[in-house]
């Protein structure tokens, strides 16, 4: 007993005309997945960022360099005068402690000296600074214009170093 029968080999089945698989095309590298845009946004900001940062950085550099150029100015333009010499230089430490202390710029004799050491610097420096006191007053005070000229620029860099200081460093470059 046959349950089924086979068809004949030379009649076609019936049904769907199967073809062969074809690949889909490969994708495009344009436009990039989200992810890429994301990445290429983040790589420029954060290169904006470093050129806000490196141009405020060399801005400061400069303005350093200049302020120290300025104690150079002043030993310079008063060599042969001892109390004008102790005065410029005693004008660029008040215009900077002002920066620290407020009330300090009116500070003599001991409160000018503590307004001076929030600035960590040795105490041979503050010696060295605490002389321009008495040598503006005292002509005939003793003051050794390279040590103190020394001592300047040690304060005044390191003064200089601390953040919040840029308005210090615009007002005594423009003074």
């Amino acid at each position: 007993m046959l349950f089924f029968q086979q068809a004949p080999a030379s009649q076609a089945p019936e049904g769907p005309q199967l073809r062969d698989i074809h690949l889909p095309p490969s994708p495009s590298w344009w436009p990039p997945a989200p992810g890429w845009w994301g990445l290429a946004a983040l790589l420029v900001l954060a290169l904006l960022l470093a050129a806000w940062w490196w141009r405020g950085h060399s801005d400061r550099r400069r303005n350093h360099r200049q302020i120290l150029a300025q104690i150079d100015a002043v030993a310079a333009r008063h060599a042969d005068d001892a109390a004008a010499f102790a005065t410029g230089m005693h004008r660029l430490l008040r215009q900077t402690v002002r920066l620290y202390d407020a009330g300090a710029v009116h500070a003599r004799h001991g409160a000018w000296r503590t307004a001076l050491a929030q600035v960590p610097v040795d105490d041979a420096t503050l010696d060295q600074l605490m002389t321009l006191d008495e040598a503006m007053y005292r002509p005939t005070a003793p003051l050794d214009k390279v040590a103190v000229t020394a001592a300047m620029h040690r304060w005044l860099a390191r003064a200089l170093r601390k953040r919040g200081v840029e308005r210090a460093r615009r007002e005594l470059r423009h003074a």
